[in-house]
C-alpha cells in the first residue's frame, strides 16, 4: 500500500511539474509576443503605479488617471474601493488603450477587507496557522469580490523594539514563527491563482524595516549580515519559497544604500540566492525619498539606480515614467533592463488570469454574496477570541459570572471606529459594534450593565495625534468624567476597564517613547483600584505596552489588542467564559520602556546575569534601576485551566531527532495549550542566541486529559546562516528545551554528528 501511495504521489508531482512547465512556456510566448508590439514608453508605463484618486462611478473617463491609462502609461492603480469604479478603469485599460493591457489593482488589505480580523500582531498570538490562512483567504475573497486583485500584504518584518508603531502590522519578534505565518498568509491570499477569490500577495517590507533605530519610523537600519540572515531574513525567505507573486521594498537604508536601490538586496539575495521570480515594487514614493538619504542626487539618477538594482515598479514617485526614456538615450539605463522589469509585471498579470479575462475580479454580483457575510463575521469572531492573551488572573477572577452589577468604564468602551485597529483601508466602522453594545448583548436579562467613559484618551497636548484618521473618542472634562466613573463603580460588583491605545496610537508613523498607559487613564485606573472592588483591565494595544503597575495592582489583565470588526462579541466570549483564552505572546513585554529593545532570543554577553536574578551585580550585564527579566516573556499566556508537563525525552542520532513530552490538563476546563520547543547551540564558531524557537504545537486538551506531543528536529533546526547566506551545520552538543513559554522550560542535551 505504501509503495502504491508513494508511486501515486510521485506521478501527481510529475504531472504538476509538467503542467507548470507548459504554463510557463505559454506565458513566455504570450508575454514575448505582446512585448514585441510595445513601444519603449508603453513598457515604461507598465512600471508606473499610482493612486487611483477620487473617482466617481460614471465619470472615470474624465479623470487624469484615465488619460494616463489610455496612453498606456500605467501598469496598476491602488487604494480604489468599489467594483463599479474599478471595472470602469479596467475597461479603459482594456478597451481604449492601444494594446489593451489590463491593470493590477492593489490595496493595503492588512487584516481584512470589510470583515476585519485582529491586527497581525494579535493574529500571531493565536499560534494557529489554520486560522491565519483562513483569515487571509476570507480577506482575499472579500476584496476580490470588490475588484481588488493585488494585496500589499503580508508584512513580515521582524521587530524587537515596541516603540515602533508598525509592529502592529507584523508577527512579532521570532523568525521561526514569523516564517510559518508568512507561508500561511501567502497560501491564503494566492492559492494557485485559478480562482477569482484569490489575489496576488505583495510581501513587505524588504528588508529590515522593523529594525529602525529608536523605533522611529523611516529611520536608519544598520546591522551585520549575520544578523540579517539569521534573525531578520527568514520570514521573507519563507514567503519567497511559498511563491509570493511580488515584493515591496522598504524605506530604510541597508548597508548605507536605500533598499529601493540596493543591488545586493534585490538582486544578489532576492533573485540569485533565493531564486525569486516575481516583481519588486517600491513603497510609496520611495524613489523620490532617496535624495534626503543623500543618495541619487536627483529623481532621474535615483530612478536609474533603482531600476538597475532590481526595482520593477515605481509607486507614486513618477520617476520611471518621467525619466527612464531619457536615461536610455543617455546610456545610464539599458532597454534590456526595462524589458526585464516589464516582463515581470506582465507575467504577474498573466498568472492572475487578467489577459484571459480582464474582468475576472469585476463581477458586481459578488459584492452582495461574498462581503461581510454572516459566515465571514462568525469566523472573525471565533478567530479574534483566539488572539487575546490573559496576562494575570488573580484568584481566578475570570471568567466573570453573568450576574449582579457590572461596571464598564474607560475611553475604549464606547467607540466604534477604534475596535478594528490600524490599517483598515476598506473598513465600514458604522457596521461594527462598540464594546458597550457587546456587553449589553452578553448580559441581557442576566446582569445589570453600568457604563461611564471615565476619562479622555490622553491629555490635550497629544490627543489629536492619536486620531489622525477620524477615529476620535468623545472628549469631556476629565474631573467630571472621573466623578461619574467613580459613582458608577461604587454601585458595581465588578469593574471592567476598557483602556489602552486608540487605533491610531500604533501603525505607520505612530512611534512612542513611553509605552505606559496614557496619563489620564493611569490616574483613573488608580482611583478605581482604591475602591477595593475586583478590577479587570482590558488592555487595547497595537504593540507590547508596559503594564508593571497594572500587574502589581489590578486583579486581572486581558490583552485584547485590536480584535477587528467582531471584537466586541469576541471579548465578551472570553471575558464571560464561553471561550477559554488561548493567546500566547509573540513579543516580549518589558517592565519599563527603558528595557527596549528586549527579546528572548538574544545573544549572551561575556558577563551574563542568570535569568531570574533580582539583586544587582557589579561589573555584569544588568541595570542599576531594574532587573533584566521582562514583565511577561515571549510565549507567555494564561487560560482558565492549568497544565502540567512531564519530563521531556529526545530520541534519534546523527542529525535527525524526535523530542517528546506529555502534557496534562490539570484543571476543570477544556482549553488549548501551545507547547513550545527551543534549541540552543552552546558552542559554535559564532555567538548563537541563548535559545531559539524551532517548533510549536497548539493542542486542545480536555479537562484531565493527557497527550504526548512530538517534534521532529532536523539538521536545518540545528544549523545557522553565515554572512553569505549559506547554511552551516556544526556537530556537537545542543540543548533541547520544551515548555509553556520561553522562560518555563525543561532541558535535554543531545549530541548531533
Amino acid at each position: 500500500m505504501k509503495i502504491i501511495k508513494k508511486t501515486a504521489l510521485a506521478l501527481a508531482a510529475g504531472l504538476l511539474a509538467l503542467g507548470a512547465q507548459a504554463q510557463d512556456a505559454g506565458m513566455d510566448k504570450f508575454v514575448g509576443d505582446l512585448m514585441s508590439r510595445m513601444t519603449l514608453q508603453e513598457k515604461i508605463g507598465q512600471l508606473n503605479l499610482q493612486v487611483a484618486g477620487d473617482i466617481t462611478t460614471g465619470q472615470a473617463q474624465d479623470t487624469q488617471v484615465a488619460g494616463i491609462i489610455k496612453a498606456g502609461g500605467m501598469g496598476g492603480v491602488f487604494n480604489l474601493k468599489g467594483v463599479e469604479k474599478i471595472r470602469e478603469l479596467q475597461k479603459i485599460a482594456v478597451e481604449q488603450s492601444r494594446l489593451g493591457i489590463p491593470l493590477l489593482v492593489g490595496m493595503d488589505v492588512i487584516h481584512g477587507y470589510e470583515t476585519i480580523f485582529p491586527i497581525p500582531l494579535a493574529m500571531s498570538c493565536s499560534w494557529d496557522m489554520q486560522a491565519v490562512e483562513e483569515a487571509a483567504r476570507i480577506a482575499a475573497k472579500e476584496a476580490s469580490a470588490d475588484g481588488i486583485n493585488w494585496f500589499f500584504s503580508p508584512m513580515v518584518d521582524i521587530c524587537v523594539d515596541a516603540r515602533w508603531g508598525r509592529i502592529s502590522e507584523g508577527n512579532g519578534e521570532d523568525p521561526y514563527l514569523g516564517s510559518q505565518i508568512a507561508r500561511a498568509m501567502i497560501c491564503g491570499y494566492q492559492g494557485d491563482y485559478s480562482s477569482r477569490e484569490n489575489v496576488m500577495a505583495c510581501l513587505k517590507h524588504f528588508a529590515l524595516y522593523g529594525a529602525v533605530e529608536s523605533g522611529l519610523d523611516y529611520n536608519t537600519v544598520d546591522m551585520s549580515r549575520l544578523r540579517m540572515f539569521n534573525q531578520y531574513f527568514p520570514p521573507y525567505k519563507a514567503a519567497v519559497e511559498e511563491g509570493t507573486g511580488s515584493i515591496m521594498s522598504s524605506f530604510n537604508i541597508v548597508d548605507g544604500v536605500p533598499a529601493t536601490a540596493n543591488r545586493w538586496l534585490l538582486d544578489d539575495v532576492l533573485r540569485k540566492l533565493w531564486k525569486f521570480d516575481g516583481f519588486v515594487a517600491t513603497d510609496y514614493g520611495s524613489i523620490g525619498e532617496m535624495m534626503p538619504h543623500g543618495v541619487g542626487g536627483d529623481l532621474k539618477r535615483a530612478s536609474a539606480m533603482a531600476l538597475n538594482a532590481g526595482t520593477d515598479m515605481d509607486m507614486c514617485s513618477m520617476g520611471f515614467i518621467g525619466t527612464l526614456e531619457q536615461s536610455v538615450k543617455d546610456g545610464t539605463v539599458s532597454e534590456e533592463t526595462i524589458n526585464t522589469a516589464c516582463r515581470r509585471v506582465l507575467e504577474a498579470k498573466y498568472k492572475l488570469g487578467l489577459f484571459k479575462d480582464p474582468y475576472k475580479y469585476c463581477d458586481p454580483k459578488r459584492r452582495k454574496t461574498d462581503i461581510f457575510t454572516a459566515e465571514n463575521r462568525a469566523a472573525a469572531r471565533r478567530i479574534a477570541a483566539e488572539t487575546f492573551v490573559l496576562l494575570k488572573n488573580q484568584d481566578n477572577l475570570l471568567p466573570l459570572k453573568k450576574q449582579g452589577k457590572v461596571a464598564l468604564i474607560g475611553p475604549l468602551a464606547d467607540t466604534r471606529a477604534n475596535m478594528a485597529g490600524t490599517w483598515c483601508v476598506a473598513y465600514t466602522p458604522d457596521r461594527y459594534s462598540t464594546l458597550k453594545e457587546g456587553f449589553e448583548r452578553a448580559l441581557a436579562g442576566k446582569a445589570e450593565l453600568l457604563y461611564a467613559q471615565g476619562c479622555n484618551l490622553m491629555a490635550d497636548s497629544l490627543r489629536q495625534r492619536a486620531a489622525e484618521f477620524g477615529k476620535t473618542i468623545a472628549r469631556g472634562d476629565d474631573s467630571k468624567l472621573k466623578a461619574e466613573a467613580l459613582e458608577v463603580a461604587r454601585r458595581a460588583d465588578v469593574i471592567v476597564c476598557a483602556m489602552g491605545e486608540s487605533a491610531d496610537m500604533s501603525g505607520e508613523c505612530a512611534s512612542r517613547t513611553d509605552l505606559r498607559l496614557p496619563d489620564v487613564q493611569r490616574e483613573l485606573l488608580a482611583e478605581l483600584v482604591k475602591l477595593g472592588k475586583p478590577v479587570v483591565m482590558l488592555n487595547f494595544a497595537g504593540r507590547p505596552t508596559v503594564l508593571t503597575w497594572e500587574q502589581d495592582n489590578v486583579d486581572a489583565i486581558l490583552n485584547v489588542w485590536f480584535g477587528g470588526s467582531e471584537a466586541a462579541d469576541a471579548i465578551c466570549d472570553v471575558l464571560f467564559g464561553d471561550v477559554a483564552p488561548a493567546g500566547r505572546l509573540t513579543m516580549t513585554m518589558p517592565r519599563t520602556t527603558g528595557q527596549v529593545p528586549i527579546y528572548y532570543n538574544h545573544l549572551n554577553t561575556g558577563r551574563p546575569v542568570p535569568a531570574g536574578t533580582k539583586d544587582f551585580r557589579k561589573y555584569a550585564t544588568n541595570w542599576l534601576d531594574n532587573v533584566n527579566d521582562p514583565l511577561y516573556p515571549f510565549g507567555y499566556g494564561l487560560t482558565y485551566t492549568t497544565f502540567a508537563y512531564g519530563k521531556p525525552s529526545v530520541t534519534g542520532s546523527g542529525r535527525a531527532f524526535k523530542a517528546s513530552v506529555t502534557v496534562t490538563n490539570t484543571g476543570s476546563r477544556d482549553a488549548y495549550e501551545v507547547v513550545q520547543l527551543y534549541v540552543r547551540d552552546p558552542v559554535a564558531s559564532i555567538a548563537r542566541p541563548v535559545k531559539e524557537l524551532k517548533g510549536f504545537s497548539r493542542v486542545l486538551l480536555k479537562a484531565g486529559e493527557s497527550k504526548q506531543v512530538t517534534f521532529d528536529l532536523t539538521e536545518k533546526d540545528l544549523s545557522y546562516y553565515d554572512a553569505e547566506g549559506r547554511m552551516v551545520f556544526e556537530p556537537g552538543q545542543f540543548d533541547v528545551m520544551i515548555g509553556h513559554d520561553s522562560s518555563s522550560l525543561q532541558t535535554v542535551s543531545i549530541t548531533a554528528e
